[in-house]
């Protein structure tokens, strides 16, 4: 099996070695009971040190008491083994976390005293650069976290390899190699078995439309979806014409004329989102003269695999993909 794990990690609580791009990982203090995982391991105090996904050399001596500013990341630690105290609201609605812990409000408007109040050990947040609809950027919290001497760790995850690398340092820190085995290493396999399939394929252009209840948006081919569809053998319409990301019209996907159309509605009401793509796109008697329409290659996404992370279901959203593509009978219109 091709190794999919990219991070060079020496660490006594984990997998002996993983290649990644970004840093070293010592870690002491835990065994996972897996006698192979302690060969090369790099002692360092009580606890594990590592880069985060900002370049910051974040130590965690504890993890007792985390708190995770994103739904997916909270279910990352949870997979890696671990417990949590307190987590952004999607946590709960979105990826039912199972640990008794508290909820600290939606994570794009998370306060830096929520989660001291918590009196937290470490706190796991994302990178992105600002929060959705104007909230708050939850790098901005950095600050007031680390001067109340919390360990703070930002990871940016859009894709399969990003998860990989934040299990890999959750593992680490949580000292469980088997949790990683099971949820990392066994989701790579089978993630490879179906790229392996798509080896020399060329499934032709695609167009990824999000919809939301104020429009409708063109995915790039570096977005989640898009890059699952890239590894697949699928050329995006936006690589050939970067208007589309900004000024998405049904005459634009007209003239791109794709052989697959993605639909992922998003948004608090599906319903709402469904209403602005007919309003705006399906409505519109062009919207037929599409190939994708015509030839039957229109999909809607599962929203579970592909507006959230799907973790540790990631092979099931590649081979949701390389079914579309690939193996759905394609009825004429």
């Amino acid at each position: 099996m091709k190794r999919i794990v990219t991070k060079a990690c020496a660490c006594a609580c984990a997998l002996a070695l993983a290649a990644s791009g970004s840093a070293m990982i010592g870690c002491s203090g835990s065994n996972s009971g897996n006698d192979g995982a302690q060969q090369g391991a790099t002692s360092q105090q009580a606890g594990c040190t590592f880069t985060d996904d900002l370049g910051n050399q974040v130590t965690v001596s504890t993890h007792e008491r985390v708190v995770a500013g994103m739904g997916s990341f909270a279910n990352i630690w949870e997979l890696a083994g671990g417990t949590l105290v307190g987590a952004s609201s999607d946590a709960f609605s979105d990826y039912h976390i199972e640990s008794k812990a508290e909820k600290i409000g939606d994570f794009s408007s998370l306060n830096a005293e929520s989660i001291i109040a918590l009196n937290p050990d470490f706190v796991i947040l994302t990178g992105a650069s600002s929060g959705r609809g104007g909230g708050v950027a939850q790098t901005d919290l950095k600050d007031a976290l680390q001067a109340a001497g919390i360990p703070v760790a930002y990871f940016n995850v859009t894709t399969f390899d990003d998860y990989l690398r934040m299990l890999k340092t959750c593992c680490d820190i949580t000292g469980d190699a088997e949790a990683y085995k099971d949820n990392g290493t066994e989701v790579a396999e089978d993630v490879d078995a179906i790229k392996k399939k798509a080896e020399g394929k060329s499934a032709g252009s695609v167009a990824v439309l999000t919809t939301y209840s104020g429009g409708t948006r063109v995915q790039a081919s570096s977005t989640q979806t898009g890059t699952m569809l890239a590894e697949l053998g699928a050329s995006n319409i936006t690589d050939a014409d970067k208007s589309l990301l900004s000024d998405y019209s049904l005459e634009s996907l007209v003239k791109a004329d794709p052989d697959f159309i993605f639909l992922l509605p998003m948004g608090d009401s599906s319903e709402a989102a469904q209403k602005a793509l007919k309003d705006q796109t399906t409505a519109n008697p062009a919207w037929k003269e599409l190939t994708a329409v015509k030839e039957g290659r229109v999909i809607t996404l599962n929203p579970k695999l592909f507006l959230y992370k799907p973790n540790d279901n990631w092979d099931d959203a590649y081979e949701e993909l390389y079914a579309a593509l690939y193996e759905t009978p394609r009825e004429q219109k």
